[in-house]
């Protein structure tokens, strides 16, 4: 048919190629675009090019037509690039043209869900217009190329995993057999230089700002700073006293304003010293600061040790008070207190035994840890000093590095022992938030209890409601599902268009194959007739050849020869007008078919402008009636 398919053969002209133009809807032809032959050749060459620089030497064979090198080319392409597609590209060369339209709608289909920038119809790669598939397979070739690279680093890294988990090259030996004794020097040189407390502050929840707390952690570990200006600080003071000196007034205000100022920082300093404790005697003498942590530490029992104080003095006085009362009286009420006193005192004399106990224990321990310390410590020297020898212009900013990286853990460590205090503490809190909940969730469990029962009942009702409700649906979907069925078994106006178009591909090469076919048939025919022509040819050739010499022996055989090759001539004379009256009535056959059939071309043409009137027509009226129902 005229109308068939999107797919169309090349003619070749002098200096051009000629697309034939496939008729659309409306029964005109459709335009396409004519190139030169030798700008298609060059992009020809130019696509197995690049196709060869990727990697598809197949485009090498010259036995090849064009079509499988560049649809292999770019069938082979997707498949490097590893996309997830759900479509089977499979290639084959010197395919049917069924399998060719399959093959080139599923390229077509597959480019947009790889996000290819150009746009491409399968008449054109059908079609061989190679200025339309050059970018298209250059896209191709760029994407695939940085698949492989990106696959290739992917290999590389796994091969020098697996490498890695079985083998070992000479410098993870070396690592490996001064790791150990790295990692202790590195633990040593922790405990060398980690941090060290010289006082300790009692009443850090005082504290309300922050920079009062972070300079005061900062004294505790010995560190001092003193009032500290910034560039931009210094460059308003610098314009302040030049405006000063500007309106007359001398420069000695801002100087005086700095001094207060440090007067003041050291004054807070000292104030924040006073509220700290050191952590030890200073040269064997107990100072001011030491006085004050104890009494801080002790302060309970000291309140208990004056409240016994006072109790004693106030039996005293009554002792004095009772002096006049008889003396056996006296004597035993101080008898009693004093056996009252021994009592207390042994009672304390126990505690303080177990407390003593318990501190020998600690001591005894402490000195333990010391001689461990001074063990540990002199190892350490001796380590310090093998690293004194050690150390060089090469490796000192490797030492530098370590000695940051030691700071850096014991600030971390300090870090999450506080993280772990806090946790503790909101841990605790919200235990004791959960138990004043649960008191609370006791004294409500009655009312709970009543209104849980009503909650129950309306549940059961609503939920038998719910199950009623869920059959009803049931039955609803069921009658809704077949229905769709129903309805799914009446094609749609898309679904004929594609069914019309899949017959009309299948009519085309059926077609094309009945023709060749008959074709065939006639040319048997046409040999077969032309063996026997020749055949009776040669026949007729041997018998004048055999009976020439004995028609010649006589006048009268001569002229009965002559007689007989004269039928013969007229015969072939018959025949040969009988041939020629048959092939004219042939050609005026084929010239009435001919008229047919561009009659039945002109009828279709006339058929789909009709046809796409009338869906226009359609459309209209669709509109119409829409604006109607408004």
């Amino acid at each position: 048919m005229a109308a068939s398919g999107s797919l169309f053969a090349g003619k070749k002209r002098t200096g051009s190629i000629l697309a034939s133009a496939p008729v659309d809807a409306d029964g005109n032809e459709q335009d396409f675009d004519v190139r030169e032959d030798e700008e298609q050749n060059v992009k020809l060459l130019q696509t197995i090019e690049l196709l060869l620089a990727a990697g598809y030497f197949r485009a090498r064979i010259k036995g090849l037509s064009p079509f499988d090198k560049v649809v292999g080319g770019m069938t082979w392409c997707i498949t490097t690039c590893n996309v997830d597609i759900d479509i089977d590209l499979l290639f084959q060369e010197n395919s049917t043209i069924g399998q060719k339209i399959a093959l080139t709608e599923k390229i077509v289909a597959v480019l947009p869900r790889m996000k290819c920038p150009h746009r491409i119809e399968p008449h054109q790669i059908q079609g061989l217009d190679f200025i339309h598939i050059y970018p298209v397979v250059q896209w191709l070739v760029k994407r695939a190329i940085e698949t492989r690279e990106e696959l290739g680093d992917y290999i590389r890294k796994f091969s020098v995993s697996q490498f890695n988990k079985y083998h070992k090259t000479p410098e993870d030996v070396a690592f490996l057999a001064v790791k150990d004794k790295a990692i202790g020097t590195v633990s040593n040189v922790k405990d060398v230089y980690k941090p060290e407390r010289k006082y300790r502050r009692h009443d850090a929840d005082k504290l309300r700002d922050e920079e009062s707390r972070v300079q005061s952690t900062l004294l505790e570990y010995g560190r001092r700073y003193g009032i500290s200006r910034s560039d931009k600080e210094e460059d308003d003071d610098k314009s302040a006293k030049k405006k000063a000196a500007a309106a007359g007034i001398g420069g000695e205000e801002g100087e005086k304003t700095l001094e207060e100022l440090q007067a003041e920082e050291e004054k807070r300093i000292n104030m924040l010293m006073s509220g700290m404790s050191a952590m030890g005697l200073q040269e064997g003498k107990l100072t001011a600061s030491t006085v004050g942590s104890i009494v801080g530490m002790q302060s309970a029992e000291i309140q208990q040790i004056a409240s016994e104080y006072a109790e004693k003095q106030a039996e005293i006085e009554q002792i004095e008070r009772s002096e006049r009362v008889g003396g056996a009286q006296q004597h035993k009420r101080v008898t009693a207190a004093l056996e009252k006193q021994i009592q207390q005192a042994q009672d304390r004399m126990k505690e303080v035994q177990s407390k003593h106990d318990e501190l020998h224990r600690v001591y005894k321990e402490t000195q333990e840890k010391l001689r461990e310390a001074q063990a540990r410590s002199g190892r350490i020297d001796e380590e310090m000093e093998k690293l004194a020898e050690m150390e060089t212009e090469e490796n000192q900013g490797i030492l530098q590095t370590l000695k940051s990286l030691v700071a850096m853990n014991e600030n971390l460590k300090k870090q999450e022992q506080e993280f772990k205090a806090h946790c503790k503490e909101e841990m605790t809190r919200l235990k004791a938030n959960i138990e004043q909940l649960k008191k609370e969730t006791n004294s409500e469990m009655s009312e709970d209890q009543a209104r849980a029962g009503l909650i129950e009942k309306q549940y059961n009702a609503d939920k038998e409601k719910l199950h009623k409700i869920r059959l009803l649906l049931a039955r609803k979907n069921r009658e809704i599902g077949g229905l769709q069925r129903k309805i799914d078994e009446v094609p749609s106006r898309a679904e004929l268009s594609q069914y019309q178009r899949r017959f009309v591909e299948l009519y085309n090469q059926v077609a094309s194959t009945h023709k060749e076919t008959k074709q065939f048939y006639t040319l048997y025919n046409t040999l077969d007739d032309t063996k026997l022509y020749l055949s009776k040819e040669v026949t007729l050739l041997n018998s004048i050849y055999d009976n020439f010499s004995q028609a010649m022996s006589s006048a009268a055989n001569k002229e009965q020869f002559l007689k007989q090759f004269e039928q013969i001539v007229d015969g072939v004379k018959t025949n040969k007008s009988k041939v020629e009256r048959k092939k004219q009535e042939e050609k005026m056959r084929r010239d009435q078919l001919n008229d047919t059939y561009l009659d039945l071309i002109e009828k279709q043409r006339l058929y789909f402008k009709t046809v796409k009137d009338f869906q226009e027509e359609c459309r209209k009226n669709e509109i119409l009636l829409s604006k109607m129902k408004r």
